[in-house]
C-alpha cells in the first residue's frame, strides 16, 4: 500500500517512499517529506553530480558535500550546480 505524503520539494500531496532511502535525521525527514518522483529528481541530480566531480562515495567529505547538495536541493529549493552542465531549454 502506498503513503501519501506532502511533499516539501513539490509542495503537494504525492506518494511517499516505501521506507527510509538515507540513514539519520535528515533520512527521517526525506522520509517524511520528500515523495518518490522529488527523490527521482533528486537521484539524477546526485548522479551528475557523482561523474562531474568525480566523487568518491568512500570519502568522507565528499560523502558531507553530497549531503549539502542534497539538502539544499530537497528542502531549500537550491538549484544544483553542475559545472558544465547546461539544462535543456524548455
Amino acid at each position: 500500500m502506498s503513503r501519501t505524503i506532502f511533499c516539501t520539494y513539490l509542495q503537494k500531496e504525492s506518494e511517499g517512499q516505501d521506507f527510509q532511502l538515507y540513514p539519520g535525521e535528515i533520512g527521517k525527514r526525506i522520509f517524511n517529506e520528500i515523495s518518490k518522483e522529488a527523490w527521482a529528481l533528486w537521484m539524477a541530480k546526485q548522479t551528475m553530480l557523482i561523474n562531474e566531480k568525480k566523487l568518491n562515495m568512500m570519502d568522507t567529505e565528499h560523502r558531507k558535500l553530497l549531503e549539502q547538495e542534497m539538502v539544499n536541493f530537497l528542502f531549500e529549493g537550491k538549484e544544483v550546480h553542475i559545472e558544465g552542465y547546461t539544462p535543456p531549454s524548455q
